[in-house]
């Protein structure tokens, strides 16, 4: 069965600009496969593609920065994705359009300005897949330097936070939690 066609855009995901240092100097690149999957300690996971200038430098220097796209990024987004550092200086670049970027504290990269949340890892695994190597990151530092939205990317649209859907009552749950005690094994 195929995948990549409409089944696979019902996921809902954030944008991570993943920033690396190596072969291709300091780079950010958009990554839409970007999830955090641990809580203690905390691990990123990465979907990078092997073409990509962003795979030489993580898997030379093992470290990434993961800084989650804000809702003004969306620009940044898009440019960060369309071009490879193969080919131009992505910072060089987004920074003459007045992106700005910041020294990590913990690792050898830049971390993205105005970002919702910073996380810098170090790989602590690298799983080759068929088109994409998932990185598997330890997170040694993590920041927030501002209250921001983050953007949500959904069916190949960039959306932002909506109408909160309430959870059900704090009452149900608990008539629901002894309901399932019932069926306990």
């Amino acid at each position: 069965m195929p995948w990549g066609d409409p089944r696979s855009f019902k996921f809902v995901t954030n944008v991570g600009l993943i920033t690396s240092n190596g072969k291709f100097g300091n780079n950010v690149m958009a990554c839409e496969f970007t999830h955090h999957v641990n809580y203690r300690p905390g691990i990123i996971v990465l979907g990078v593609n092997p073409k990509d200038a962003t795979h030489d430098n993580i898997s030379k220097t093992k470290e990434f920065g993961v800084n989650l796209a804000s809702i003004k990024q969306n620009i940044l987004v898009s440019l960060a994705g369309r071009n490879s550092a193969r080919k131009i200086d992505k910072i060089k670049f987004l920074k003459k359009l007045g992106y700005k970027f910041f020294k990590a504290k913990k690792i050898n990269t830049l971390m993205v300005e105005g970002a919702v949340m910073h996380a810098e890892c170090k790989v602590i695994k690298k799983i080759r897949l068929t088109d994409h190597t998932i990185f598997i990151g330890e997170v040694v530092s993590a920041y927030i330097k501002q209250d921001l939205s983050p953007l949500i990317y959904h069916g190949g649209k960039y959306l932002k936070l909506g109408k909160e859907h309430k959870k059900p009552s704090k009452k149900k749950r608990e008539e629901w939690k002894k309901l399932a005690e019932k069926f306990s094994r």
